[in-house]
């Protein structure tokens, strides 16, 4: 509706989790690089979490792109409210493995065999559960037991698990203590800082075929800084919704009363930030093991951009 006013071939604002328009801030990079290195080297669990609307999902989608690249197996479970059943009815045919019993012993030694097949030609399968935090106790241990299937020296599935900060503490209940020592890697999304926004804003603008002519003023960006309070859904949701109102008024560029009216609108305007301040959540040995090999993953993953 207002692409060809704006001079844009695509929706820089979409709500869909686009992995073309992940914004390479400082946490994104690091959540990708542990995700990776878990995977390579077959560390077993990997945990991504953060607040509502910081990116997991749109990490986990640049992720899945990577490994699609790289031709490794995957089965991505993006609706974890499954009974045990479903649940493993639901990797054997996302990984398309092909069983025709439904007892739960049998689809184990189908899946452990397919492991082991894909082992021996040094191939790897992943497993990525996405809203975590959904997941039931008695499915969580099953997901544990999975890490079981490993030879004497490599764990023959990997998995992901990413989800709201609701699933570190479900993780800390006495009863996930043996899933929560298994856990190898941890990384986390935050809000962005106002010049991430304001990069975060530029860049998804740019990939959408922006010509360089200011689509937003100084001042709507620092509106859009204000009452996202950094959250790249809602930094979307208020540039989606101004660049709708200017456009019915007729105006470029965006000013900040257009942004004010989009946060009132919503009730921005009376939410308190909930998210976290950024810190790193790994422990030395773990950056030490990650960081060198942060360069050479992140070029690797650029590439399918």
């Amino acid at each position: 509706m207002y692409k060809k006013f704006f001079g844009l071939q695509d929706n820089p604002f979409s709500v869909n989790p686009d992995p073309r328009y992940l914004f390479p801030a400082e946490y994104t990079e690091e959540a990708l690089a542990c995700l990776t290195y878990g995977i390579q080297n077959r560390r077993g669990f990997v945990l991504l979490t953060g607040e509502v609307g910081t990116g997991k999902t749109t990490i986990v989608n640049k992720l899945l792109e990577w490994l699609e690249r790289e031709r490794v197996s995957t089965a991505f479970i993006f609706n974890p409210r499954l009974s045990v059943v479903q649940f493993f009815d639901f990797i054997m045919a996302d990984f398309g493995i092909p069983s025709e019993s439904r007892w739960k012993s049998q689809l184990l030694l189908r899946l452990n065999h397919w492991l082991l097949e894909r082992y021996q030609r040094d191939e790897t399968a992943v497993l990525i559960i996405d809203e975590a935090q959904d997941l039931s106790l008695p499915l969580l241990e099953e997901i544990r037991l999975l890490t079981n299937l490993e030879t004497s020296t490599a764990k023959l599935l990997q998995i992901v698990l990413s989800g709201q900060p609701e699933l570190d503490y479900k993780l800390r209940l006495p009863e996930l203590r043996q899933l929560r020592q298994r856990i190898t890697l941890r990384s986390r999304t935050y809000p962005l800082t106002q010049a991430e926004t304001s990069g975060y804003i530029a860049r998804r603008l740019s990939i959408a075929g922006a010509d360089g002519e200011p689509i937003f003023t100084p001042e709507a960006i620092e509106a859009v800084c204000r009452y996202s309070r950094g959250i790249p859904r809602v930094i979307n949701l208020l540039c989606e919704h101004a660049l709708i109102g200017a456009f019915a008024d007729q105006v470029r560029p965006v000013p900040a009363p257009i942004i004010e009216t989009v946060a009132r609108e919503f009730d921005l305007d009376e939410i308190e930030p909930t998210a976290p301040e950024r810190r790193f959540h790994h422990d030395g040995r773990q950056l030490r093991e990650v960081l060198p090999s942060l360069a050479t993953l992140m070029d690797r993953l650029r590439q399918t951009e």
